[in-house]
């Protein structure tokens, strides 16, 4: 039982962790925050606004150090949500439990560690895919000579579902990075054949339920079942164990809803229920978001809400005193065999594209496709979300208010400067070169990078100097946006009524030039609102996640646009935004800037003052009004 949590500073979340603990969570569950996962120390430029908002920096060994003070790490079961920089996670936590005199076989845990689903859905990549699959594979490597016990690869389907992902596209392009990983490390020499199974029975997954949670349960079923065949047929894997679906879950954040958030917490439960009612194809570990997470960070007390709805499932309820209830339903049977099928065909598609990491371009248009196909059903009203499309009226109720969301001292950022810098100059400096440079020809080579990063964790280096090495050597990667492939389909009439309007708009189609500043990869929104808007008529700029607001001023400078587009969920906004808007007014364009995010009201304010022109939320989900808002302003900056 878990809750992903983690903020601030790893002595703030050590605080949360232990008292988490202590209220019967069994397992921890790290969420780090954006400079961590992306391989920036606090002090980069392009950290600002962003340390300890989603999660806990974690930059050097001391931090390490602190975040698990009074935690025994050889008998807590650690869960740590890191991709492109797990390789550097892993490192520092194998030479903390080697400094405290722990054996790093008998460490339990995770390392996510899936780079694809960055690459599709969540944007905390940094390596082009060789680079990045060479570095899952070293990991796999290692773990399984010197941390058997650590699932070192957690396939993660679930943000392929926040994503708009069906069924059939979760299971199959999870599938397809699995099998992408295990050909890599078979191909690399690096694990002997005998000791594969023991590889393969170390892979596990984690996945998403969404509310429709019959055929959540079919769809994990239908998973238990394909995977059991990938490890018989293509692996030749004989023990019946090794070929088990292991699979920890949250359950979806996607359909939670800032309108009426209460009834987030019965959609949780629900979701719940999609991954423990099938006792063939139940989670192993759950952790549950808070009813608030659609306005912000969730406090402790919410945290705790969602771990005593586990709690209850568990100990209040039969649930788990019966064998499969499932087993013999004509209907949980047809559909789950419905789905192995066109889950199969899927699969088959994408690994003659060359697999998971070749088709990359291809898998994320097709999810672009997939969630446009359902925020058009909401907005149509065909798909019916309750407080959202139906049932608006609402009574006041006493959990509301901007009080019941955690916010992060803006103060952190500098509190973390300070203690990076005050890091870097009492350690032995030559030590870290050393370090360094070994870590850099180890990269150049072909040799295993685990045990160098392991090295340079001991020597006191730094999240940054790690990921900067790397960097030299991998060099940086641009991921497809998926907007130029994902086809309009049918365009809903609000969409079709702004269209008429571009077309009779003074001085031709307005250019509208979407922007994702900071290091938030979170581009569901601002994908959507691209590809509405290039359905609208107009002509969109959208260069992908991560632009510095030097970038963003720069593209506005050469692209002239009449309106531009903000999206952030990070909350970094009130730090961020204003710099864009700063840089962009100096550099000579005065077109409107819009903001859309996860933004708490009392954040309005301060935004409208530092010169945004409208500002949009989750609960602004009709994308019609809001593309008739961006004409409108369009048409009123042509007009000054």
């Amino acid at each position: 039982m878990r809750t992903y949590s983690g903020h601030s500073t790893a002595k703030a979340s050590n605080e949360l962790y232990r008292t988490n603990l202590s209220k019967g969570q069994t397992g921890l569950s790290i969420a780090f925050d954006l400079p961590t996962q992306t391989g920036y120390d606090p002090d980069h430029p392009l950290s600002r606004g962003e340390v300890g908002k989603v999660g806990v920096p974690v930059t050097h060994l001391g931090h390490l150090r602190t975040l698990l003070d009074g935690i025994p790490q050889d008998r807590m079961n650690t869960s740590m949500t890191i991709n492109a920089t797990a390789a550097w996670l892993l490192g520092l936590y194998v030479a903390y439990a080697e400094e405290q005199g722990i054996d790093p076989a008998v460490l339990r845990g995770t390392t996510q560690n899936d780079i694809v689903k960055e690459y599709l859905s969540r944007g905390t990549y940094i390596f082009p895919p060789e680079p990045s699959r060479r570095l899952i594979v070293d990991m796999v490597a290692f773990c399984n000579r010197r941390v058997p016990r650590w699932n070192p690869v957690n396939i993660c389907s679930y943000h392929l579902q926040e994503a708009g992902a069906t069924p059939v596209q979760e299971i199959a392009y999870s599938l397809a990075t699995a099998i992408d990983v295990l050909d890599a490390v078979k191909a690399s020499g690096q694990v002997d054949d005998d000791a594969f199974a023991s590889v393969f029975a170390a892979i596990s997954f984690f996945c998403n339920a969404g509310i429709r949670f019959v055929e959540e349960t079919c769809k994990m079923r239908a998973f238990t079942t394909l995977w059991d065949r990938i490890g018989l047929e293509r692996y030749g894997v004989a023990d019946p164990k090794a070929r088990r679906f292991r699979y920890g879950v949250q359950v979806n954040s996607l359909g939670l809803t800032e309108a009426q958030p209460e009834n987030n917490v019965q959609r949780i439960v629900l979701e719940m229920l999609g991954v423990t009612l099938s006792r063939s194809a139940r989670a192993r570990s759950v952790q549950l978001p808070a009813w608030n997470e659609a306005l912000g960070l969730p406090t402790p007390w919410d945290q705790q809400w969602s771990l005593r709805i586990q709690q209850v499932l568990a100990f209040e309820t039969d649930l788990l005193e019966y064998g499969d209830i499932f087993e013999g339903s004509k209907v949980v049977e047809g559909r789950t065999a419905e789905l192995v099928d066109a889950a199969q065909a899927e699969l088959d598609e994408v690994l003659s594209l060359g697999g998971a990491f070749t088709a990359i371009g291809e898998l994320k248009s097709r999810l672009v496709r997939s969630h446009t196909d359902r925020l058009r059903r909401i907005e149509a009203g065909e798909q019916t979300v309750v407080g959202v499309n139906a049932f608006t009226d609402s009574a006041p109720g006493p959990l509301a208010g901007d009080e019941r969301i955690l916010k992060v001292d803006p103060a952190v950022g500098d509190e973390m400067i300070a203690d990076v810098r005050a890091w870097r100059s009492a350690r032995e400096e030559a030590a870290v070169q050393r370090a360094l440079d070994e870590l850099r020809r180890v990269a150049e080579g072909d040799g295993n990078l685990m045990e160098p990063s392991i090295a340079l964790a001991h020597a006191g280096g730094t999240t940054g100097e790690w990921g900067a090495a790397l960097r030299d050597v991998f060099g940086e990667y641009r991921a497809p946006t998926g907007v130029g492939g994902a086809s309009a389909g049918r365009r809903p009439p609000s969409l079709g009524a702004v269209a008429d309007s571009v077309r009779s708009l003074a001085g031709g189609p307005p250019r509208f030039l979407v922007a994702k500043p900071g290091l938030d990869g979170h581009s569901n929104g601002a994908e959507q609102i691209a590809v509405a808007a290039r359905d609208a008529g107009m002509e969109v700029i959208y260069q992908g996640i991560r632009s510095t607001p030097e970038q963003i001023a720069a593209t506005a400078r050469d692209e002239d646009p009449d309106v531009i587009g903000l999206s952030i969920l990070s909350g970094s906004h009130l730090e961020v935004v204003p710099d864009v808007v700063r840089l962009v007014r100096a550099a000579g364009v005065d077109a409107p800037v819009v903001v859309g995010g996860i933004i708490p009201e009392d954040d309005r304010g301060p935004l409208l003052a530092a010169g945004v022109a409208a500002v949009y939320t989750p609960k602004d989900f009709e994308l019609g009004r809001i593309m008739a808002d961006i004409v409108e302003l369009a048409g009123a900056h042509r007009s000054t």
